[in-house]
């Protein structure tokens, strides 16, 4: 569950050092990222409302959906935790080349939900894409677990969302199963979003688009922390 510190990293690329260089002020690494726990309006995001939604993204990939999320919401705070180090340089620089000052990013394992936030901290969550781990024995590394969305809802707030994203039939089932034995209230799902009514809302990612052209079906979970 833990990762490697990225200070000890005995040659760390352009991304790594863009951490602690180019983007010093909006990417945080393993050990910078608890401490802003319980404080992440105030500290990371110098807002000192604490009614201002804070949504994150678990998993950035490229930082297509976080980027364009982060100028289609302006009033709303953004974080993404991701644990490679090139996609979570490239999230933070599509939104710094959009000119967004509303998102940050942080090196974290999403597993670990409670060292980063107090109860209630969170707003809105996103998971796109998850690892699927189809076969049986890999099940146990899915995100997706009972234990998992417990930690969750418990720093998110009421009236917050969790939406779901995955190419993969077999982990959307499997999810399914887990949202609905889950604290949270199923608002939406669909194992064909993009034959859904929920399409033409829908934000294509750079692998959701790859996904469709190898003719994979999309399933979609929109749930509620009530």
């Amino acid at each position: 569950m833990r990762v490697s510190s990225t200070k000890t990293l005995p040659a760390p690329n352009a991304y790594v050092q863009a951490i602690y260089g180019e983007f010093a002020d909006w990417s945080y690494d393993e050990e910078q990222a608890p401490k802003f726990r319980g404080r992440w309006r105030e500290d990371a995001f110098q807002k000192a409302d604490s009614a201002v939604p804070l949504d994150l993204e678990i998993g950035t990939g490229n930082g297509l959906h976080f980027a364009n999320l982060a100028a289609r919401q302006p009033q709303r705070l953004l974080l993404g935790i991701e644990l490679k180090y090139k996609p979570l340089i490239q999230s933070i620089r599509r939104v710094r080349r959009d000119g967004g000052t509303n998102a940050r990013v942080a090196r974290y394992n999403a597993y670990l939900l409670p060292e980063l936030f107090t109860p209630g901290e969170l707003s809105d969550v996103y998971i796109f894409f998850p690892d699927p781990w189809e076969k049986s024995r890999q099940h146990k590394h899915r995100l997706i677990q009972d234990e998992f969305l417990g930690r969750l809802h418990e720093v998110q707030r009421p009236g917050s969302k969790l939406v779901f994203k995955t190419d993969s039939q077999d982990y959307f089932a499997w999810a399914m199963e887990r949202f609905a034995r889950s604290p949270y209230k199923i608002l939406a799902s669909t194992t064909d979003l993009h034959a859904s009514e929920y399409a033409q809302t829908n934000f294509i990612t750079q692998f959701e688009r790859i996904f469709i052209q190898q003719g994979l079906k999309i399933g979609l979970a929109v749930l509620l922390r009530e």
